[in-house]
């Protein structure tokens, strides 16, 4: 039997790497790493190329999935997000390796390895929420990745009304990404507390030992999460929705499915947590770079 091609794979986020050795079916070849991801655009390139300097002789490709908006022919950011560091879009993920390099967008790629091998797999129409320091959002429509016109179809950035005025890091105000991230739990935290030390680890440490103001900062947060899929399957009409991102762990999912199928106007969708948990974008950047290892073989 042909030993399975190796790929190397990262899943690059505002706070941490991950990464991991990962085989052509999406199997993971021993342990996952993460680091903190550094602060300056710079160190990213450098510590991503010192890691793969010592797979380089293992591997056939490297898969980068990645905060940010990613070309159509997943070469390279076509923009950064405001979790990021300055100069992060023009990180040359090329020269990573002297084997190919497939970049994709973090929520992208954790859709498609639900879509292939995961909780998504069987449909054909299916929405994905990452949520992380910022919000991806991804598609599979009929069976195909929704990438819009340029590669950035998804993004977290239409208006929600809640009373308030947030500034987002993308420089609007009022996104989706600034009520329903980790960072918008970080913020509910603080005018809850009347803290500006307190952090969304604390609301889920609070979370844990049933505290009261923990719990309602959390609710809040949720709902606010949950206004924004409404909106979003009422457009789409996805068979099922997946939350990806270490917070989605916390959720009430039989809570929020049945309060979105009272609120949406289209058929009742299923909602819970992806399969692969915190390795979905890892796993579904190394099935993409695979598929284009194939291809170009032919």
């Amino acid at each position: 039997m042909m030993e399975r091609k190796k790929i190397l794979a990262f899943d690059i986020g505002g706070t941490k790497i991950a990464y991991a050795l990962i085989d052509e079916k999406g199997k993971i070849c021993g342990e996952v790493t993460k680091i903190s991801t550094p602060r300056d655009s710079k160190e990213i390139f450098l510590t991503l190329k010192s890691i793969v300097s010592g797979f380089e002789d293992k591997i056939s490709a490297v898969a980068v999935a990645t905060a940010g908006e990613v070309s159509k022919n997943n070469d390279r950011i076509i923009a950064s997000v405001g979790n990021m560091p300055k100069n992060y879009m023009d990180t040359p993920f090329k020269d990573l390796s002297a084997k190919p390099v497939v970049v994709e967008n973090d929520a992208n790629a954790a859709m498609w390895a639900e879509y292939k091998l995961g909780a998504a797999r069987g449909m054909k129409d299916a929405m994905l929420v990452a949520i992380g320091t910022g919000v991806g959002i991804s598609f599979v429509v009929n069976g195909q990745l929704l990438k819009g016109k340029s590669g950035a179809a998804g993004e977290a950035h239409f208006k929600v009304a809640r009373g308030n005025r947030r500034r987002c890091g993308c420089g609007a105000y009022d996104c989706y990404e600034i009520y329903a991230s980790g960072t918008a739990l970080g913020i509910d935290a603080k005018e809850a507390y009347g803290d500006d030390t307190v952090t969304s680890h604390d609301v889920i440490r609070g979370l844990k030992e049933n505290n009261p103001l923990a719990v309602k900062v959390f609710n809040a947060w949720e709902r606010d999460v949950v206004n924004g899929i409404i909106g979003l399957v009422n457009i789409f009409d996805p068979e099922i929705v997946l939350l990806f991102g270490s917070l989605t762990e916390f959720m009430d999912y039989c809570k929020l499915e049945k309060l979105v199928n009272k609120e949406i106007v289209t058929m009742p969708v299923k909602l819970c947590r992806v399969k692969f948990e915190n390795n979905a974008a890892m796993i579904g950047a190394t099935l993409i770079a695979a598929d284009k290892l194939k291809k170009e073989k032919k």
